[in-house]
């Protein structure tokens, strides 16, 4: 092969691969366009869509119910709960950990502070805390599920 052939091979060689890339980008931005033209909604769909109008039925208008106010007392103070599960929950828990929920939650004591009053460290506070919680989440199921 002489080199004005090995030349010509080169180049010819170099046309295909081009023409090559240029058909798979030209295959790539149709494939997106189809994908693209499938997701878009047509104008006559969207006209011919049916349109319920809004009603004063519906839940989202209708007035919400009136709330019922549950006391709950922990450490001499009394606080507001709306939520009856709650309630009934926290008054199942043991004394302290109405106490240790209500100082971290209601008075946002931080845990050093409730362990001091504890005569606890920090780390065990916190733990009891934890605990009282599932504990919590554990009454409120058994409230809905009742």
């Amino acid at each position: 092969m002489t080199e004005l052939e090995y030349q010509e091979y080169i180049r010819h060689t170099h046309h295909a691969f081009c023409r090559i890339v240029i058909l798979h980008a030209a295959i790539s931005e149709g494939q997106k366009l189809c994908s693209r033209w499938r997701r878009e909604f047509s104008l006559e769909y969207l006209m011919f869509e049916k349109f319920v109008p809004f009603s004063s039925a519906d839940e989202y208008f209708s007035e919400p119910e009136p709330y019922k106010e549950y006391l709950f007392t922990a450490c001499g103070q009394t606080a507001v709960l709306e939520n009856a599960d709650l309630a009934a929950a926290l008054s199942r828990l043991s004394e302290q950990e109405q106490e240790e929920l209500f100082a971290y939650y209601f008075q946002k004591k931080k845990q050093g502070e409730i362990a001091a009053r504890y005569g606890q460290t920090r780390s065990t506070a916190g733990r009891h805390i934890q605990i009282a919680l599932g504990k919590l989440r554990e009454e409120m199921d058994r409230c809905r599920h009742e």
